[in-house]
Order: structure tokens, then C-alpha cells, then sequence
């Protein structure tokens, strides 16, 4: 089951993260960067604009060093960024000219402590980009975004840094223990990735490159955004909504008059291609609005299009790999995680596509008959009509009604987000890990929907604050992500601030905002990603929490989804929110039975965008298509892997495949299925001990999740359930297949 997530990382990858994700400045030679660190005047955070102090440039004094957005104004972010990249250019340039020789401490610790203000006022404002983008933040993006990349460079390109940075690890290396030689090791490994060994003439084009593709990511998100807000769907009349529930249709209703009020309903499209409301909809007319909608937001049918974008972004990747001496950007990426290569990705996929393509095309030849059949359904096709995508959720729901008795109606209900966070998400935290969760309403939030919960430890201590945001509007992107505003670090005496978000719908005034399961599955989902990053306890910040390769990233987020279904837990958050009674014991075994009702649709539409991904990326950059061939580029990749299939399209499409263009997922989509194998291995083994023994979750704490980036992920793996090698066969059979 896939989620959308965003993950930064502290200054030295939020800084590789703006190498992929912001805009476009000319580049300084490093004698430019010495003249300018030497004549500027650094901002201080003593410094103050007028008579007001810069409150992202000042220690937070909230707890845990929270930032305080009633102080915060949208004008205090530019000259927040300004003092703070100047600062970060201050302290590089301490590095380089010191005249000791270079140790772990002077200059990687140094490094380390570099950009500390601009981390801060980085987490942020990216934060607020992500999930309240007006138009004032958008504006200042795109005058910070080059700067950064700039700065990026000057910093990665920088060869008296690099000398000092390569002969600590020429000479400490070796002497150097746990933490202190991973971080030696990941910082020399992360310059050599951008590229400080190449000769002037590639390093120069490097730099180019990385310049380029920062503007057109911002290009891409501000084009996405947008496409997306412009597929909202209105509709005339409320007898087009049959088959809605009430509160469906209320909720239309109010996304029609917070979007503009053009009809009196509109139906919002949400970031995957298939749009859950088909589910319900009687009028096919309509559902096909709604899916055309949904797969042509931005593949130039309308105003939109993003091809442009898509096919130099996937040309300068390859150049970028090219340069660094790989046959494409796959090879390059993939060299960094733990499936090492193309081959070992493509040899999972296969066993995967080779098990579910004959179960796919049963559910298919199923539901078909299904839709075509008077005496099963009362809202038939026509004998001449084909089952279209469209149709195939509308039909398979009401097929899983008929013979498992069940629909997302019947279930609905019982799933409230405040339940479902509280009693479940925030229960089973505390069953394993022994947390509990106080709510903070004195702490500053930058939305009226968000919530605030210090996270107090076991031991009665303070552990860290977390943030759920989860309620969706026209400012905030599509999907669900965790991030932080702080991440762990002892080394900075930091405790961790994290927050997750959603795309939930709020329901009007007065009535409750209820919850597909799917939407269950995603709170839990993401507060795998929060507890990574809560129960960090490690000393480097650049090590801490979900600051590891992405195939592993995913793994405690999609183990985190077990305890939706365990049934003390379940009991304990599927409560009906009128009477507050338990979902009586024969509705939950027929919701639990149907979860994996026609699965091979979820699994094949995940195969479908991991195999486009791929596609895309394998290619050299001779080989990249125009924009013009980009639509016909993914259907042949799609038909020569096996995964082409009308009925089945991919989970996202490649015109607003968000994972791959605008964030960190490039040649890494297929990590959610990987990490999936590694989250069904540790469900077993959590099965096996005692899935809520607090036993079990400190054992998988102190092995995993508290240990971040500091050792070899699969030996954490190995340790915590004694498996040399994952077990890829329990995939399917937890997918029911």
C-alpha cells in the first residue's frame, strides 16, 4: 500500500534535497565565495528588523524549541534565509582556512555544525510550502530556492573543503568508532556523489545541471498544484451524486463553495489516478468526468502540461549519471540503497508481476461479468458496453457487497479521525513503546485544523512534540508525509518536533469527519514515520531518525499499518461516533475478510508507477524522449514490462507523478514495495513474540528505530528478526495472493 511522503533531512541533505527541488542562479567560483564571506556582514540573531526581532533567526523559547508561528510573519522568512545562508557561507569558510590540519573535529563535526540556523529556517518554511502554499510564500520560494542552490554548490564544489574532508578520511578513518565514523563516512560519501572528484570542465557542467533542475522543480510543483486545484469537477445537480452518502454529498457541497461555488457540488481530485469517490458514484457519465479529470490534469488536453518539464528533468538526471561515469541515473541512485542495482530491483519486480498477473486477470474477467450481470447487480452495463477504468471500482464495491456483505458506508461510521488517532494510532504507541500523548494548546500552530501532543516517555520524561495536520484545502499538496521541525541530535541537545499530514476531508460544521479505511491504514501509515523519527537517540543529526536509504525508509511506516488490525486495537478506535459503541464483532470480521477483496488491483497499480519510474530512468540521455513522445514513451514501457492493461493503470501516471519529479523518489519508487517485504517479515516476528508486548517494541526500538542511520540497515534488520535475508514470498500472502 503506498503513501505519499516527504522526508527532509538536516543541512547537509536538505541541502541535497534542494540540489533536486528548488530554482535556478548563476554559479560563483569559489574565489567569489571567499570575497563574499570576507566582506559581508553576517546576520546575528541579534539583528533586528526595525524594532522587531527576526523570530526564525532567535533560539525558539517554546518547548522543545518549537517554532513560534504567532510571532512568525511570511516577511520574516526572506531576510531569515538570507542571514542564515550567509552565516552557513561563514562558517565553511572557517573550515578552509584553518590553518590546523584537518581532524574529525575541526572539520566534520565543523560541517556538521555548518548550516545549523539554516536547517532551522529551512524546516520551516518547506514546511509551510508543502502544506499552506499561498501566494506570498510561493514568491519568496522562488527567490530562496536560488539562492540555496547556489549555495549548494558553492559548498559541494568547494575544493579546499574537500581536501580536508578526504584527508580525514584518508587518516581517521580507520581509528574512528560507531557514530563518529559513520558520520565521517556519510559526509566524504555524500560529497563524492555530487561530484568532488571530477575534473573543472564536468564539475563546471555539474553545476549547471544542478541549477537547471532546481528551477524546474519548481516549475513542477507550482504546475501540479495547480493542475490538480483545476480538475475539481463541479456538478449541477444533487440527483448526478446518487449512490453518495449524506455526508459525501455535504462535503461536496462545501468543496464547492470553498473552491469558488461555480456549481453547487464539486468532487476534488486527489493525487492518485483512481479517485475513491468512483466507488459510489451510480452516474457513469459523471465517473468518467471524474477519472478523465483525474488522468489528464496535466498532459496538455487542458492548460496544463507538464511534459516539458518531465522529459528535461529525466535527460538532465541522466547527463548528471553520465557524468559520474554510470550508464543512467537508475544505476547511479540505486548505488546508494540497499537493492544496490537495477538488476536486483527488476529481478523483484518480475517474481512479483509473474504472481499477480494471472490473479489480476481473473478479478478482472470477475468483475466484468459482475457489471454485465441483471440478476447481480441493479445498476448493470449495457450488453454493449464495455467495463472501462472507470468503472472498476464502482463495480468491484458493489461486487464485494454482494458476496462479503460489506461496503465503506456500512464501516464509515466507526472511523473518526479523532478516534482513529487517539484510541488507535496514539494506543498502540503506547501498548509497544509505552508513550502517551498530552495535548499542548498553548503551543503556536500555522492552521486553525492542526493539533499539538507533547510525547512523553515511559520513564515520565518529555520525549518530543508532535503536530498532525490532517484535513485538506486548496494550499496544501496532495498526499500524506511526515517531517520534522527539529530532528533528534545530543550533539545539539535537541529533542525531536515532528508533524504528519494529510488530505483528509473535513466535514461541514456539526457533523463528524469520517474515514475510509484506506485513510486508517495512512494515519498509522505516517505515524510509522513519526515514531522513526520520535524515538531517534543517536548523536549526529545528519544520522538521526528517517535519515536513511529510501528502500528502508518506508519499512517502519508500512510495519506501523499491522496494528490498525490487531484486535485489541481495533476495538479500541472502532467506536460508532454517534453511540461511541464497539463495531459489533460480525461487521469487523467482514470488514477484516474484505480488506484484501480483488487486492491485485492495489498491488498492479504500485507495479504499473514503479515500473515507469524505472523506465524513465534506465534510459541514457540520448535516448530520453520529447515531450511530444512522453505519453507514448510510458505506454511502451508499461506494455514491454507486462503491466499495460486499460483496467489497471498505474497508481500515478507520469504527468503527475509527484514521487519521481518533484521529490525524492527518482529510480526509488519500487522502495514501497521492498520496505513492505521488510514491514510483513517484522509484523511476523512482532506476531510471534507478542505483537502489543512492550517486550517486543523495545527490542525493535533499540534495534531499529532508535538507531537511525548509524549502522548497516540490513544487519538491523537481521538482528531484530534473525533472518539473513528477507522473506519476499510473505508479501503475497499478506496481499491475499
Amino acid at each position: 500500500m503506498t503513501r505519499d511522503k516527504r522526508i527532509f533531512r538536516t543541512f547537509a541533505a536538505i541541502m541535497q534535497k534542494i540540489v533536486t527541488n528548488i530554482n535556478n542562479k548563476m554559479k560563483k567560483t569559489i574565489m567569489t565565495l571567499a570575497i563574499a564571506s570576507a566582506t559581508m556582514m553576517p546576520f546575528t540573531a541579534c539583528q533586528q528588523q526595525g524594532q522587531r526581532e527576526n523570530p526564525l533567526l532567535a533560539e525558539s523559547e517554546l518547548p522543545f524549541g518549537a517554532p513560534d508561528f504567532s510571532k512568525i510573519k511570511t516577511s520574516d522568512y526572506l531576510p531569515a534565509f538570507e542571514a542564515a545562508i550567509a552565516e552557513t557561507r561563514e562558517n565553511i569558510q572557517k573550515i578552509v582556512e584553518n590553518e590546523d590540519s584537518a581532524t574529525f573535529e575541526n572539520t566534520i563535526v565543523a560541517y556538521e555544525d555548518s548550516g545549523r540556523q539554516l536547517d532551522r529556517v529551512s524546516h520551516v518554511f518547506f514546511a509551510l510550502v508543502e502544506a499552506d502554499k499561498t501566494d506570498e510564500l510561493s514568491e519568496i520560494e522562488k527567490k530562496v530556492q536560488p539562492q540555496l542552490t547556489e549555495l549548494e554548490n558553492d559548498i559541494s564544489f568547494n575544493k579546499p573543503l574537500f581536501e580536508r574532508i578526504k584527508q580525514v578520511y584518508d587518516n581517521e578513518h580507520e581509528s574512528l568508532q560507531g557514530e563518529d565514523k559513520k558520520l565521517l563516512e556519510e559526509t566524504y560519501k555524500e560529497f563524492v556523489r555530487k561530484g568532488a572528484l571530477l575534473p573543472d570542465d564536468k564539475m563546471a557542467r555539474m553545476k549547471e545541471i544542478n541549477l537547471r533542475i532546481s528551477d524546474l522543480q519548481q516549475q513542477w510543483g507550482d504546475s501540479l498544484q495547480a493542475a490538480t486545484n483545476d480538475a475539481l469537477v463541479w456538478v449541477d445537480k444533487e440527483e448526478d451524486l446518487a449512490g453518495l452518502s449524506e455526508a459525501d454529498i455535504a462535503q461536496c457541497k462545501k468543496d464547492a463553495e470553498s473552491r469558488g461555488g461555480k456549481a453547487p457540488y464539486a468532487i476534488v481530485i486527489v493525487n492518485t489516478t483512481q479517485q475513491p469517490i468512483l466507488a459510489s458514484l451510480d452516474n457513469r457519465e459523471l465517473r468518467k468526468r471524474v477519472y478523465e479529470a483525474s488522468i489528464h490534469r496535466a498532459d496538455g488536453t487542458n492548460k496544463h502540461n507538464t511534459f516539458a518539464i518531465v522529459t528535461e528533468i529525466a535527460k538532465l538526471r541522466a547527463e548528471q549519471a553520465e557524468l559520474m561515469g554510470y550508464p543512467n541515473y537508475a544505476a547511479y541512485s540505486l548505488e546508494n540503497t540497499m537493492a544496490k542495482t537495477s538488476d536486483n530491483v527488476y529481478a523483484f519486480l518480475k517474481n512479483l508481476i509473474k504472481a499477480y498477473r494471472p490473479k489480476a486477470d481473473a478479478e478482472t474477467k470477475a468483475i466484468d461479468a459482475f457489471a454485465h450481470d441483471t440478476s447481480l447487480t441493479s445498476n448493470p452495463l449495457p450488453p454493449t458496453s464495455q467495463l472501462e477504468p472507470y468503472d472498476r471500482f464502482y463495480y468491484s464495491a458493489k461486487m464485494k457487497k454482494q458476496q462479503l456483505n460489506i461496503s465503506e458506508d456500512e464501516v464509515k461510521p466507526y472511523f473518526t479521525v479523532d478516534s482513529v488517532l487517539q484510541n488507535g494510532v496514539f494506543y498502540a504507541a503506547n501498548r509497544v513503546y509505552g508513550l502517551t500523548f498530552k495535548e499542548r494548546t498553548d503551543i503556536p500552530i500555522y492552521h486553525p485544523d492542526m493539533r499539538v501532543f507533547e510525547v512523553i516517555d515511559k520513564d515520565g520524561n518529555s520525549l518530543a512534540l508532535f503536530y498532525g495536520d490532517y484535513y485538506r484545502r486548496a494550499t496544501k499538496r496532495g498526499g500524506a508525509w511526515m517531517d520534522n521541525f527539529i530532528e533528534q541530535s545530543h550533539h545539539w541537545n535537541l529533542k525531536p518536533v515532528v508533524y504528519n499530514v494529510c488530505n483528509n476531508a473535513k466535514a461541514p460544521e456539526g457533523q463528524p469527519s469520517l474515514m475510509t479505511w484506506d485513510e486508517v491504514t495512512t494515519l498509522f501509515h505516517e505515524f510509522g514515520h513519526a515514531l522513526h523519527s520520535m524515538l531517534s537517540n543517536v548523536n549526529y543529526n545528519k544520522l538521526a531518525g528517517t535519515n536513511v536509504a529510501r528502500d528502508f525508509v518506508e519499512m517502519p511506516s508500512q510495519f506501523n499499518e499491522s496494528f490498525a488490525t490487531i484486535p485489541e486495537v481495533f476495538d479500541h478506535y472502532a467506536r460508532h461516533y454517534k453511540t461511541g459503541e464497539a463495531m459489533p464483532v460480525e461487521l469487523k470480521q467482514r470488514m477484516l475478510e474484505s480488506i484484501n477483496f480483488q487486492s491485485a488491483y492495489a498491488l498492479g497499480e504500485n507495479l504499473a508507477a514503479t515500473c515507469l519510474d524505472l523506465a524513465w530512468h534506465m534510459l541514457p540521455a540520448k535516448d530520453i524522449p520529447t515531450a511530444e513522445q512522453a505519453q507514448q514513451f510510458e505506454t511502451e514501457a508499461l506494455r514491454q514490462i507486462g503491466l499495460l492493461d486499460v483496467q489497471i493503470p498505474p497508481r500515478y501516471s507520469t504527468s503527475y507523478f509527484n514521487h519521481v519529479w518533484g521529490s525524492g523518489y527518482a529510480a526509488g519508487y519500487y522502495s514501497y514495495l521492498w520496505t513492505e517485504v521488510l514491514a510483513v517479515n517484522i509484523a511476523d516476528v512482532f506476531a510471534k513474540r507478542g505483537a502489543l508486548k512492550p517486550e517486543t517494541g523495545q527490542d525493535f526500538r533499540d534495534k531499529i528505530l532508535s538507531r537511525g542511520n548509524t549502522g548497516d540497515l540490513m544487519q538491523m534488520f537481521t538482528d531484530f528478526t534473525g533472518m539473513a535475508q528477507p522473506d519476499v514470498s510473505s508479501l503475497l500472502k499478506a496481499r491475499g495472493l
